[in-house]
């Protein structure tokens, strides 16, 4: 975290409470997706007593790399104190452990219940069909695909493809595959990589 943005964090002292400081977490986690409308930062400026929020902004996102590191980067809760420097007042120290400790088992489950479950492909099956033949059409192909979610719950999709759908979706799928050999590895690190929402 670059050195600087430590140095918004006494800006949590104006708070006037432990319960403070935890809606100011909370809200921000709440937020993580979408970042803090205007409502919820008048309430955290009004919650700091700041005149005006141009300081809010850098201590916001400090609380958010926190917050990240303690979620996502695998921190056991013992370890919570070491993720700030020397030059954070003790007294913020142990009430930022304290309260992310707190939450941090809570925020875990949320990260994994946010996974979105994609169905796995278990079987896929085709067969030609003609269609009525006194419309003159083309066959078409019959695909019927068997997925599996996590929770092993079976679906099945079927749909039909006529030659010129069928071969523009064969090139996308190339692509597709390219582009997933290009990543390589970087899919799993997406997790541990966030967007810094204010």
């Amino acid at each position: 975290m670059e050195h600087s943005l430590w140095n918004h964090l006494p800006l949590l002292v104006r708070a006037n409470s432990k319960e403070s400081v935890e809606y100011i977490l909370q809200a921000l986690w709440r937020t993580r997706q979408t970042g803090l409308d205007s409502a919820d930062r008048l309430v955290i400026s009004d919650i700091l007593q700041l005149p005006n929020d141009t300081d809010l902004d850098p201590l916001l996102v400090c609380l958010r790399m926190l917050i990240r590191r303690c979620v996502y980067e695998n921190v056991s809760k013992d370890d919570i104190q070491k993720l700030f420097p020397e030059e954070v007042l003790p007294e913020l120290q142990r009430l930022l452990t304290l309260l992310l400790q707190k939450f941090q088992t809570e925020w875990r489950a949320d990260v994994f219940k946010d996974q979105v479950d994609f169905p796995r492909l278990k079987a896929m099956t085709w067969n030609m069909a003609n269609q009525d033949a006194a419309e003159g059409t083309d066959p078409v192909a019959v695909i019927n695909l068997k997925l599996q979610d996590d929770t092993q719950s079976h679906s099945e999709v079927k749909f039909q493809l006529g030659k010129d759908t069928l071969e523009t979706m064969v090139k996308s799928m190339y692509c597709i595959r390219d582009q997933l050999s290009d990543l390589g590895g970087a899919s799993s690190r997406q997790l541990s990589q966030g967007t810094n929402i204010v």
